[in-house]
């Protein structure tokens, strides 16, 4: 009897373990970010290197403290692509992070196949907006826009313990 009694304690702790990190990961850390109208979505210019508000509306984004890549936001343009990819910096290599379901608005997945049909084109928002975090912004063709934070090559070579290089700029506190 105390066999069953142990047994089942552990199952319902273990489901009560499971419950708080499910919760803790994909609700408690993240925070809705206020959008401030001016300059929350921003692109990088080719000609200054430069970031610059761009025209948008119908902003979202949400962000957590416990990660620099946890940062997602959905925002439209009424810029054409043509316009931007005169303008601003390309991004090459961007992977759309999962954003938690309930942030709907964002959907890694769609915007991968979004990418990879052409029908969105990613910009270099700001590199290095963090030390060795890029934040990228992905705009389609219709005029729907996504923001989210890469790992970049100063942020790859940080993390596993490569040495910087020259072309990383100096990481805060050393």
């Amino acid at each position: 009897m105390t066999g069953k009694i142990m047994a089942g304690a552990t199952v319902i702790f273990a489901l009560i373990f499971g419950i708080v990190v499910y919760y803790s990961q994909v609700y408690y850390f993240y925070e809705e970010v206020q959008p401030n109208g001016t300059d929350d979505v921003m692109l990088t210019l080719m000609a200054s290197g430069a970031p610059e508000p761009i025209l948008y509306d119908n902003f979202q984004a949400i962000d957590a403290d416990s990660s620099p890549i946890r940062y997602r936001a959905c925002f439209t343009t009424s810029m054409s692509l043509p316009m931007l990819t005169e303008t601003y910096e390309p991004y090459q290599g961007a992977d759309p992070r999962l954003a938690p379901d309930w942030f709907d608005c964002f959907n890694a997945e769609a915007i991968a196949k979004e990418i990879e049909a052409g029908t969105a084109l990613v910009f270099t928002g700001q590199s290095n907006i963090e030390f060795g975090i890029d934040r990228v912004v992905a705009i389609t063709d219709d005029g729907r826009g996504y923001v989210w934070h890469e790992i970049n090559d100063c942020g790859d070579k940080a993390y596993d313990g490569t040495p910087l290089g020259e072309d990383c700029p100096p990481r805060e506190g050393n």
